[in-house]
């Protein structure tokens, strides 16, 4: 029985991490495209 809830916490932990890497992944996209409108709009004005 130790054996398996060992398991199904190492999933959970690898599932966890690799969550947090998607998300950080998509904030910077994110972010990257925040940074090209503004940018885009900045020479609209000029």
């Amino acid at each position: 029985m130790t054996r398996a809830r060992l398991s199904l916490v190492s999933l959970l932990l690898m599932g966890v991490l690799a969550a947090c890497e998607t998300v950080e992944g998509a904030g910077r996209d994110i972010e990257d495209a925040g940074q090209a409108v503004t940018g885009a709009s900045q020479d609209a004005q000029s």
